[in-house]
């Protein structure tokens, strides 16, 4: 299972994390930092770790290179034993901006948040989306684990 450590604990990212665990297959203990920022955190965020100017409406930052089950033994470094588990890395979303992006995508903002989370966990599990390839897998495992949620587009 996933645990999610964050201020803003809600029953949608514990869910889509469950559903994503078990549609990879994942298996073990693993955490993820999430935090929620204002456009304006999130644009020098972006700045400062990626040199990109700009207010964006995920980031992900990825603790490991390779997935294999979340135990001590594999990732005797990365296990946090206060948490029981592995860290897998930090996900920043701009709330602000999922709001807008709900609106003009013409969904809610419960599925635009599941979806901005979903997405920078997948960055966590090294999934990326700079080639065409890997974003038709990127975007078909986001549509798979939104839609077993019945959280659809």
């Amino acid at each position: 299972m996933i645990n999610i450590l964050t201020d803003e604990i809600d029953k949608l990212f514990v869910d889509v994390a469950g559903c994503a665990f078990d549609t990879l297959g994942l298996s073990g203990e693993a955490s993820v930092e999430l935090v929620f920022l204002d456009e304006e955190e999130i644009r020098e965020l972006n700045l400062r770790t990626r040199n990109i100017d700009k207010s964006t409406d995920v980031l992900s930052y990825p603790n490991l290179e390779d997935i294999k089950p979340f135990t001590k033994e594999n990732y005797p470094y990365d296990f946090d034993s206060m948490q029981n588990s592995v860290f897998l890395g930090s996900i920043a979303i701009c709330e602000q901006i999922a709001q807008r992006q709900a609106e003009e995508y013409g969904h809610s903002v419960i599925r635009e948040r599941a979806y901005l989370f979903l997405h920078g966990l997948l960055h966590l599990l090294g999934y990326d989306h700079i080639v065409e390839d890997d974003k038709l897998i990127m975007r078909s495992k986001e549509d798979e684990i939104l839609g077993k949620m019945g959280v659809n587009r």
